[in-house]
């Protein structure tokens, strides 16, 4: 008994030192605007949050503190739930990876497959710089609209499919689209039924502008102005234009989400609730390019092996005022996310350091 308490004191005095750790690292992330990190962090071992907190605020005019709970735009991290999607599918045997995206959609090149829609190897051109140029932004685009321009304008292809990665919002567009094709459905009631309802992500969705100003724990993006030298909401910049006029697009991005919502899908993937782990696999394969060199990157997410932590996968995202991250190592069931809302310069050395500290 006495063996057992002093091994529990232990574990405590580790878990208290690394917590301690963790917190001057976030202290001390001050840019030359005086601005600390503002977001929400959390790090698991073995599905267990071990640091979970909130720092800056939710909106920064009003100084409302922000909440671990507090809902953040994932922007690209959307896009393993949007692999999800078409992976169940090919479960229930509605399409094949090697399919060529002509057959669910007209679109003008050739030889594309979903594979290579999933895997960033498609050569699709942006279609966000076609809507850029031609839409008529008092309206608000969805899918078949940024389709249609696809079709109308048809800019090159960048290079022949398979050749090269090169990462394509297009390609995860025109995923969306595929899945409501092949299912019947809407992709955000797909989204709803196959993964958040399904895994108890009740703070998780595709949200509309309305629905987000309707959230009352919505972590609005922030940039710092520094002529008026002072923190402004993202969405008052022509830069955040394109998540107005763009709206209604599905795929690339839109899903908002918690960092605990986000670690309910973190967990589920170690199990079979959401597909076959045979089928997951893929996911986190390597696509092999026409030269037979292999790209690091599945289906949804980034791919590397490190010496101490073995295979890791992730995704980053990145919106005006927004960068997020997930970081899963795999063999050591180890996980980092981070939600930030002030677009904070030192990000990446940030989740460096996280990295690096959970390695120790």
């Amino acid at each position: 008994m006495k063996y057992f308490l002093c091994l529990v004191l232990f574990i405590n005095q580790l878990l208290a030192a690394q917590q301690n750790k963790f917190d001057s690292l976030f202290k001390s992330q001050k840019d030359p605007i005086a601005a600390g990190f503002s977001g929400v962090v959390l790090i698991a071992e073995n599905g267990k949050p071990i640091y979970h907190k909130a720092f800056g605020f939710r909106e920064f005019e009003g100084q409302i503190t922000l909440q671990t709970a507090d809902i953040f735009e994932l922007a690209s991290v959307s896009k393993q739930f949007t692999a999800m999607i078409i992976m169940r599918l090919k479960e229930k045997r509605l399409l094949n990876y090697d399919d060529s995206v002509g057959k669910y959609l007209e679109i003008p090149y050739k030889g594309i497959t979903i594979r290579n829609l999933l895997t960033h190897t498609s050569g699709l051109p942006d279609y966000q710089d076609i809507m850029d140029r031609y839409w008529d932004k008092t309206k608000v685009a969805g899918n078949s609209d940024c389709i249609e321009y696809l079709n109308k304008y048809a800019p090159p292809k960048r290079f022949e499919p398979g050749e090269k990665y090169e990462y394509s919002n297009t390609g995860y567009l025109l995923l969306a689209s595929i899945a409501e094709r092949s299912s019947g459905k809407d992709f955000i009631e797909l989204c709803q039924k196959w993964i958040f309802k399904k895994l108890k992500m009740k703070s998780t969705d595709i949200r509309t502008l309305e629905e987000k100003k309707a959230t009352k724990n919505f972590a609005i993006g922030h940039i710092y102005v520094e002529e008026r030298n002072k923190w402004v909401r993202a969405d008052s910049f022509p830069s955040s234009d394109y998540t107005i006029w763009l709206g209604n697009r599905k795929g690339p991005g839109r899903i908002s989400s918690t960092a605990a919502d986000l670690l309910k899908w973190d967990q589920a993937l170690y199990s079979e609730k959401l597909i076959k782990q045979s089928t997951l696999q893929e996911a986190f394969t390597p696509m092999k390019l026409n030269d037979g060199s292999l790209s690091n990157y599945g289906f949804g997410w980034s791919l590397k092996t490190d010496s101490t932590s073995g295979k890791i996968v992730s995704h980053s995202g990145d919106n005006p005022g927004y960068k997020t991250q997930i970081i899963r190592s795999i063999d050591k069931k180890k996980t980092i996310i981070v939600l930030n809302n002030n677009a904070h310069q030192n990000f990446s050395s940030i989740v460096k350091q996280l990295e690096a500290a959970l390695r120790e």
